[in-house]
């Protein structure tokens, strides 16, 4: 496996992505400023490790397939049963001279397949290739869910963000309707200056009840994805061993994509399965023996005068048992076409999830530099629309640029700082579903030792040669952990946003921007 990537934040890491920066690492989200104690990734990760039923039940059907192979092993293993019963004849026929009035009977059988024609070692050989291709499942489905996990942490940093802009555009909005209406009152502006500032408050207000709707959902969506809710989190570190170019991630893909390494295990399996079908049409040997023993309770008389009979006795036999089909109408070479119908499925299931990773990996690539243009794109666009503002706002004051044009201006800068919060979110999941991809995205990829992983050789290792019928496990309980107690997601947002993100308008009420908009 490739090098460990530890989830750790990285000190001093920088945040500003160079027009073509190298391609193997993706920048942290710098949404929000960290307080001492905050939630990181790789606690995110680690508690949805831990706790997520979705994963829980994925290692329960691991274990379900693991025990396909003692039922495969259990044919070739000796099989041993008991009968008996108790007879009392309630009434004799006439010439029944010698029949006891009770008897008890029991039987002792024993078999040992010793030739099946290759049913049995090949029936073996296929459970042990499903059980592999269930391990690939389960990667797959860990993967999966630290891919939601990683989208999930990241929602919540970008709308915390996004809500943090718009409480800030409404409340630089507000001040600047006050300055509005003090210049209207003034006759510096018109009723038209103050109802265009009246209306761009009020879509403001609006778009922030928006944009808290939607970080209560994102964080419903990560109590329900990671367990535990939200709190304070801190911004994820840089993603490493991200590919230069897509055909380098697509060859470590089909290397490493567990998907595809399921479908591959699965095809072979199915031809196993071909090999087992044809078996039904060979010979089928088998050592037998038996013991019997009955009781006649001294009910058994002897047709001679005086005589007696022996009331008690047992017996044994031994010998070899053979079975050589020569007609079943038809049922083996049913049973082989299906197979080998089978066989076909999973064959073609090979090539539609090698097409499935190509695309994953080219898509994911694709993405990952696409945001990573746009945050390149959305920095320039804030640095422009925050000069742009400065500017206007100074023309306006002394009468070159008109209200509408300060507040579309304002609205400029926040559509652009919300692009690009955005965009360091999609750069960040893009990276992350790559490696994913890439089959670099488990458990000993990220790091997550902060208890013992889950192995799944422990399980199989322990049911591979079972061979006790009474070994039972204990009756299952839940694993994942429920969210009901958790309280109800609000939109409050406590963090200050960001220094690059901040307007100065936001922290000082008395800025100079704002006064030049007054009268004088």
């Amino acid at each position: 496996m490739a090098g460990t990537m530890v989830l750790v934040p990285v000190a001093g890491q920088a945040q500003n992505i160079a027009p073509l920066p190298p391609a193997d690492s993706v920048p942290a989200v710098p949404a929000t400023i960290p307080s001492a104690t905050p939630m990181t990734l790789r606690d995110a990760l680690l508690n949805a490790y831990r706790d997520s039923p979705v994963i829980a039940g994925e290692r329960a059907n691991l274990r379900a397939t693991n025990e396909g192979v003692p039922l495969a092993r259990a044919d070739a293993l000796p099989q041993l049963g008991v009968q008996g019963n108790f007879t009392e004849n309630v009434v004799q026929g006439q010439n029944a001279f010698l029949q006891p009035d009770r008897a008890i009977n029991a039987n002792l059988n024993a078999s040992l397949n010793i030739f099946a024609g290759g049913r049995i070692r090949n029936s073996v050989a296929a459970a042990k290739t499903r059980v592999l291709a269930g391990r690939s499942n389960l990667r797959t489905s860990e993967a999966n869910l630290f891919t939601q996990v990683v989208a999930s942490y990241n929602d919540v940093i970008r709308d915390e963000a996004v809500v943090q802009l718009n409480r800030q555009n409404v409340r630089s909005l507000e001040i600047n309707l006050q300055a509005t209406r003090d210049r209207f009152e003034v006759g510096d502006l018109t009723r038209t200056d103050v109802a265009q500032s009246e209306a761009r408050l009020s879509g403001a207000i609006g778009t922030l009840r928006q944009a808290e709707a939607q970080l209560i959902a994102s964080r419903e969506t990560y109590l329900q994805v990671v367990g535990v809710p939200p709190a304070e989190l801190a911004p994820p570190p840089a993603l490493p061993n991200l590919p230069g170019d897509p055909q380098a991630a697509v060859g470590t893909a089909l290397n490493n994509n567990p998907a595809l390494e399921a479908a591959e295990r699965s095809r072979e399996a199915a031809g196993l399965d071909v090999r087992a079908a044809r078996a039904a049409r060979l010979p089928q040997i088998d050592v037998v023996g038996g013991g019997n023993y009955f009781n006649y309770l001294g009910t058994l008389q002897s047709s001679v005068v005086g005589g007696s009979v022996p009331q008690t006795g047992t017996a044994a036999q031994a010998g070899l048992g053979f079975s050589i089909p020569l007609y079943q109408g038809g049922r083996p070479s049913a049973q082989v076409r299906q197979a080998q119908a089978r066989q076909s499925v999973a064959i073609e299931q090979v090539t539609a999830t090698e097409r499935q990773v190509v695309a994953q990996a080219r898509t994911a690539f694709a993405n990952w530099q696409s945001a990573q243009r746009v945050i390149e794109a959305s920095e320039a666009a804030v640095a422009a629309n925050r000069l742009s503002l400065e500017g206007v706002r100074a023309e306006n004051s002394v009468g070159n640029r008109t209200i509408i044009e300060v507040l579309n201006a304002e609205q400029e800068l926040v559509n652009s700082q919300v692009n690009l919060v955005s965009a360091r979110r999609d750069a960040y999941v893009a990276g992350f579903a790559l490696l994913a991809a890439m089959g670099r995205a488990e458990a000993e990829d990220l790091g997550l030792d902060g208890g013992a992983l889950y192995d799944p050789l422990t399980d199989y290792e322990r049911v591979d040669h079972a061979w006790f019928d009474f070994d039972d496990e204990p009756t299952p309980t839940p694993v994942g952990t429920r969210t009901i107690d958790a309280p109800a997601q609000t939109p409050i947002v406590t963090r200050p946003l960001a220094p690059e993100l901040q307007r100065p308008v936001d922290t000082d009420p008395a800025n100079p921007s704002v006064e030049a908009d007054a009268p004088r």
